[in-house]
């Protein structure tokens, strides 16, 4: 296990990091290609910074795209 815990990062910081657009990345959310959110408060989402890292190393793992192209 890691020293460093889990953070979580907030909208601009994951659009940021994966240069996705805000549209993009919601759209790849709801097709389950990409990390679901966090819900941080009533109004507030963040993501884990170790999934963006696991998705930012294999983009395309686990998606429908993954299992047709087997």
């Amino acid at each position: 296990m890691s020293d460093n815990p889990d953070r979580f990062l907030r909208l601009q910081a994951v659009l940021n990091r994966t240069g996705l657009s805000r549209t993009t990345m919601y759209r790849m959310i709801r097709n389950g290609s990409f990390p679901e959110n966090v819900q941080l408060g009533p109004r507030c989402v963040g993501w884990r910074e170790s999934a963006i890292e696991s998705w930012m190393r294999e983009p395309l793992a686990g998606t429908n795209a993954d299992r047709r192209a087997r």
